[in-house]
């Protein structure tokens, strides 16, 4: 991570520099791999020094931190905690966003085949017919509600949705009836 460190109408020596880059390193590196600049800038004010960090750690992330006291050392170590709680908050919500991702159920993998019923000109011995698979795609079963599922029948224009059930985790189909009402096979609800 490339460090500037800068003193608005402030000599800075060159311990303060070093410790500056140091501690910041350590804060990146714990919280933030990929952390790209940083701009540290002191100033005085009054009787006391402030410290301003700007932190750029990538993606679009910028964070800042300010921190004031009667030494430089001290305004910069409070200016240094405000950026490491935001980077542990910035982390946590990552963390639990991806824990969350994955605990959540995956839409379950499927097939859907379109048949053609052949037209023989011999019957099958035991007069059945078969059918020819015309086409072959894959499908998503998807984990919805009811009517979340009518939603997106509807949506589609379709007149039969299969789906898992979000209350019973129950394979669902519903379909649309002749009449033009909505059918539904629910298999939990047969007991």
């Amino acid at each position: 991570m490339q460090i500037t460190v800068s003193g608005k109408q402030v000599d800075l020596s060159d311990a303060l520099r070093t410790r500056v880059s140091q501690q910041l390193d350590t804060i990146a590196g714990k919280y933030f791999d990929h952390a790209l600049e940083a701009h540290v800038t002191f100033s005085r004010a009054r009787s006391f020094f402030t410290c301003d960090i700007n932190v750029h750690a990538g993606r679009g992330l910028t964070l800042r931190g300010e921190g004031e006291a009667a030494d430089a050392n001290s305004a910069f170590d409070d200016a240094a905690e405000h950026i490491a709680k935001r980077l542990r908050r910035y982390r946590r919500r990552v963390n639990e966003h991806a824990r969350d991702a994955a605990q959540r159920e995956r839409p379950q993998a499927a097939r859907q085949y379109i048949l053609r019923q052949e037209e023989s000109e011999q019957p099958s011995p035991n007069g059945a017919t078969y059918a020819t698979v015309v086409a072959e795609t894959p499908a998503e079963i998807e984990i919805l509600s009811v009517s979340d599922a009518v939603m997106r029948m509807d949506l589609a224009d379709q007149k039969l949705l299969m789906f898992r059930n979000s209350t019973t985790s129950e394979l669902n189909v519903i379909y649309r009836r002749e009449d033009g009402h909505i059918g539904w096979i629910d298999p939990a609800r047969s007991n």
